[in-house]
């Protein structure tokens, strides 16, 4: 056979959650892993892909779901309103996250002791979240993410290593903002890279994503070279 996918429901505060789980059942499990945070609009295709090509590389992966099983975004608006939630309560995301994690840890397919977290926009928020509660997993990176840290008390140390992908032109998270994220990575002991793409927008791995006046350009060469320095980076924490 070759890629296998599933549908993984899990709950968390009292919300059914569904994962979309993918692995290559030609490989020697149990396997590394990686969780996959989407962006604003939910559990959708763009991360489901993901999946797959991650497990092409060898890894099971698991696609997680922030709102709700068959909950997803229809507009702006309504991604804005499906997120804001979670921005207002960092513990209350982070918690979700962890719940996600254990759920991939769980999974029989799965090396519990090797997995790392990749997340876009919110998502990128996400795993650099699931990272700043000290969780134990190998690494996380994040593709044109969110920076804000969450001010909710003391850092815990970072225990995952960080790649962050981002575009240098992103009016989401200027380069101001990801170099205030350096300082706090260094302060919480994170061994950490930070890759700015010159010419670069926000959600540049998305070619559904063209609006310039909103910030988001799909860039093809800024994609490639992100997800070379993704496969490299996996290779490097979860061997």
């Amino acid at each position: 056979m070759a890629i296998q996918t599933r549908t993984v429901d899990y709950t968390h505060a009292g919300t059914l959650l569904e994962g979309f789980f993918a692995y290559d059942d030609r490989r020697v499990q149990p396997l590394p892993a990686v969780l996959i945070a989407h962006a604003w609009v939910g559990r959708d295709e763009f991360v489901c892909d993901k999946a797959r090509r991650l497990a092409e590389w060898g890894y099971a992966a698991l696609a997680l779901d922030m709102y709700g099983k068959g909950v997803l975004g229809g507009s702006a608006e309504e991604n804005a309103r499906l997120m804001q939630p979670f921005l207002d309560d960092r513990r209350f995301l982070q918690s979700r996250m962890v719940a996600a994690l254990d759920t991939l840890a769980s999974l029989p397919e799965v090396d519990g002791r090797r997995i790392a977290a990749i997340g876009f926009c919110f998502g990128g928020l996400c795993v650099l979240d699931l990272a700043r509660t000290g969780a134990q997993l190998r690494g996380v990176a994040s593709f044109h993410g969110l920076f804000t840290p969450p001010g909710d008390g003391p850092q815990n140390k970072i225990k995952a290593k960080v790649l962050v992908l981002h575009g240098h032109d992103d009016p989401m998270a200027p380069p101001t903002e990801a170099l205030a994220l350096a300082r706090e990575l260094t302060e919480a002991g994170a061994d950490w890279q930070i890759h700015l793409y010159g010419h670069t927008l926000h959600a540049f791995t998305n070619p559904r994503a063209n609006d310039r006046a909103f910030g988001t350009v799909y860039d093809e060469t800024a994609d490639r070279r992100a997800w070379q320095s993704l496969r490299n980076f996996l290779a490097e924490v979860l061997n």
